[in-house]
């Protein structure tokens, strides 16, 4: 087994998700972690049995809908068309839906892309499912910026199933254990570059990113290189898989998860990954990689952390349970590598329990030395508090 703390040398290693900016209050005057549908009926979609005592931050509360730049949908199912959503996204603002009263889903032909200058907000009110019939990726925010803008998408109270990337960037042949694989198909429902994202009383279930390669994944949602980072409250991730990252992949982006539930998500990788000459002649990604992912059933956290732009990943109030890392690969339930050692892992208020994969921990500071069986990471420092983790008494 290859030393676990070298897995963070990749340049284009992975993945990283962060804090939320302040967000306005539901106009319904819910929460993040439970709102409420249109018709006052409760919309829980995170479904765990134990939640954040300290509450979510600002940034976490439902945004207010009730002036929505554009409405799909003039009272019935058949009037919310892919046509119409397809023109609302690309025109930004906030977007709310009038289908009817029952649950309606909208099949995603083509990928839905939101400016990447103007905030965004997608209300589905509980009732809206979109979905990529198992071979479309359903949004793109694709910034050629980096850490940059202060543009926000916020998807709310909606759930996104069967996205799928179509990867194309095939890694050169090489023998084993030369990587093989893909180096793009990135975020199986959700890709961002240089975009600040939160996720509210939500559902992911069943997307895919590439299935396998040593620097790509994000089943459900990939974010690269964000200033402010992932915030996801009250939401579900059931059954996505990608190489590495099975339910949300982050690379430079901080990564805060409140009252949420990550089940059944797999990397699909296997062999991890590393840069080892010895081992691999070949060049991928500048490097000689070896392994091809895995890493991260349910989330995978890398990059460097700064001041500015801090990569840590805070948990409370979750359930992450009966995910899988792929063949020798790491963190079951969470692979989180700070390259410079500047990153912290917090873990209160959560439950941790049933996930597969090998395990490490290295850490610079603290007294937390010890972070579980489901977690591999190099961390600053590891906080974990009033919670369940396996592998720890």
């Amino acid at each position: 087994m290859r030393r676990p703390f070298l897995l963070a040398l990749p340049l284009v290693a992975w993945l990283g998700c962060g804090s939320g900016a302040p967000g306005g209050m539901g106009s319904d005057g819910g929460g993040g972690g439970g709102g409420t549908t249109p018709d006052g009926g409760a919309f829980h979609p995170g479904s765990v049995s134990a939640m954040c005592k300290g509450g979510v931050p600002s940034g976490g509360q439902l945004a207010d809908t009730s002036h929505p730049t554009t409405t799909v949908g003039t009272g019935t199912a058949a009037s919310c068309t892919f046509a119409a959503l397809d023109a609302a996204v690309s025109a930004g603002g906030v977007i709310t839906f009038d289908c009817g009263a029952d649950p309606v889903t909208i099949t995603v032909t083509s990928t839905l892309h939101p400016p990447i200058d103007k905030d965004t907000v997608i209300d589905g009110g509980g009732l809206v499912t979109l979905d990529g019939g198992g071979a479309v990726q359903i949004l793109r925010f694709d910034s050629p910026n980096f850490q940059a803008t202060e543009t926000r998408l916020t998807l709310q109270r909606i759930t996104l199933a069967h996205g799928k990337t179509t990867p194309t960037a095939v890694i050169p042949t090489a023998p084993p254990p030369c990587s093989q694989g893909y180096n793009d198909g990135e975020g199986g429902a959700l890709y961002m570059r240089d975009g600040n994202l939160t996720v509210i009383d939500s559902i992911f279930t069943d997307n895919q990113g590439a299935p396998l390669g040593p620097d790509t994944g994000g089943g459900a949602i990939y974010v690269l290189g964000s200033k402010h980072g992932a915030l996801i409250v009250g939401s579900t991730f059931s059954n996505n898989s990608a190489s590495n990252g099975g339910g949300v992949g982050c690379l430079f982006a901080e990564l805060d998860v409140y009252d949420s539930l990550f089940t059944g998500n797999a990397g699909t990788g296997h062999d991890a990954n590393n840069n080892d000459a010895s081992q691999c002649s070949a060049m991928n990604n500048g490097q000689n990689e070896i392994g091809s992912g895995g890493n991260g059933g349910a989330l995978y956290s890398d990059g460097a952390s700064t001041a500015q732009n801090p990569v840590n990943i805070v948990l409370c109030g979750d359930e992450i349970e009966n995910n899988a890392a792929g063949v020798n690969a790491f963190g079951g339930g969470i692979f989180f590598t700070s390259n410079n050692y500047g990153g912290t892992l917090s873990i209160v208020d959560s439950t941790i329990t049933g996930n597969s994969g090998g395990h490490w921990t290295n850490v610079s500071t603290g007294s937390v030395t010890n972070a579980g069986t489901a977690v591999g990471t190099n961390a600053k420092s590891i906080t974990i508090t009033n919670s369940t983790v396996q592998g720890l008494p």
